[in-house]
């Protein structure tokens, strides 16, 4: 087909070329179902050839959709977040959806600015994980404007689509495990203290010493910012103690990282000395030296059933919430 120097095309004139109506093309376009393979093969080869652009614009005036998702989540560089916008952005693409991207660094104000964008944007919906201290009215005033799904960490009492890990079940299996090989003195590292990830996992770890009649030491309890930074300089004091510990259990596999960086800072070997173990399994896990034991958290395929959930909710607002807890699975490596 010839084109008119300067002429934008248009969804009819791929209509004309392939020989199909232009509601079809459209179908197309929206990788629906209905239409054959044969057909969407030639459709698809035809808006390459012709250079068509789908006018996104002008298919939200019509549908009254943006067909784009605020994906909020805490920190942009820990891989955690990254396998996991990997899975959302897979599952989002599919049905031809994109996210738009708010890193809060676990700030308030932070968040705040992301929802006002967002609904500025027209988005959709919203995945989100919440910062600390997130007030609960402020998460079911969003969902009653937006359709949102929390994803990774809830707010207690707010009733709201969620998917996030087993986060007591898989620390409870991580202190059994180090139990089994002789520790009594376990520290906890890490993340920030009114997470709901952070309070599950504690939860977890003190059910099993309460299990084996071992003693809580408060000071062996420890916050810190979920980076290596934080990991590693907690580590140091933690292990300054009168009597310090043998293991320690870390909030998230990047705090773990931290740790062991800082046990060898203190003359100690992760694994031999002091065994070690993370939460998440994000796949630099394996590769440390030593291989990192953890607590399979499934990043990749918790942000699929996010944005799954969110689809759903935007199809069917009066849908029942749903609250989806993935399995945690131990991961026993060199470290422990």
């Amino acid at each position: 087909m010839d084109q008119i120097p300067g002429h934008r095309v248009t969804l009819q004139d791929v209509a004309d070329a392939v020989g199909v109506s232009k509601s079809t093309v459209s179908l197309v376009l929206s990788n629906h179902p209905r239409i054959s393979q044969e057909t969407r093969q030639r459709v698809l080869d035809t808006v390459d050839e012709l250079g068509y652009v789908y006018d996104r614009r002008a298919a939200s005036l019509r549908t009254r959709q943006s067909f784009t998702i605020g994906l909020i989540i805490t920190d942009i560089t820990n891989p955690f977040y990254a396998e996991l916008t990997s899975g959302i952005e897979h599952t989002l693409l599919a049905k031809n959806y994109i996210a738009l991207l708010g890193s809060t660094t676990d700030l308030l104000q932070n968040q705040e600015r992301f929802f006002a964008t967002m609904r500025e944007r027209s988005a959709d919906g919203i995945i989100l994980c919440p910062a600390p201290g997130t007030p609960p009215e402020t998460i079911l005033r969003l969902s009653r404007q937006l359709p949102t799904v929390l994803i990774a960490r809830y707010l207690a009492g707010v009733d709201v689509d969620y998917v996030g890990a087993d986060n007591e079940l898989g620390t409870r299996r991580a202190t059994e495990h180090l139990i089994e090989r002789g520790h009594r003195r376990i520290a906890f590292v890490g993340g920030p203290q009114d997470s709901s990830a952070r309070q599950d996992r504690l939860r977890g770890l003190v059910s099993i010493l309460e299990k084996h009649r071992i003693p809580l030491d408060e000071s062996l309890m420890v916050t810190c910012a979920v980076t290596r930074n934080g990991g590693y300089t907690a580590i140091q004091q933690v292990m300054r103690a009168d009597d310090p510990p043998t293991a320690v259990l870390c909030y998230n596999d990047v705090v773990a990282f931290g740790v062991m960086l800082g046990l060898r800072a203190c003359d100690l070997e992760p694994g031999p000395d002091v065994a070690v173990v993370g939460f998440d399994d994000v796949n630099e896990a394996s590769l440390w030296n030593p291989s990192l034991s953890t607590v399979s958290a499934t990043p990749t395929e918790m942000g699929q059933h996010a944005a799954d959930l969110l689809l759903k909710r935007i199809e069917q607002p009066d849908r029942p919430i749903q609250q989806m807890i993935l399995p945690s699975t131990l991961i026993i490596r060199a470290s422990s």
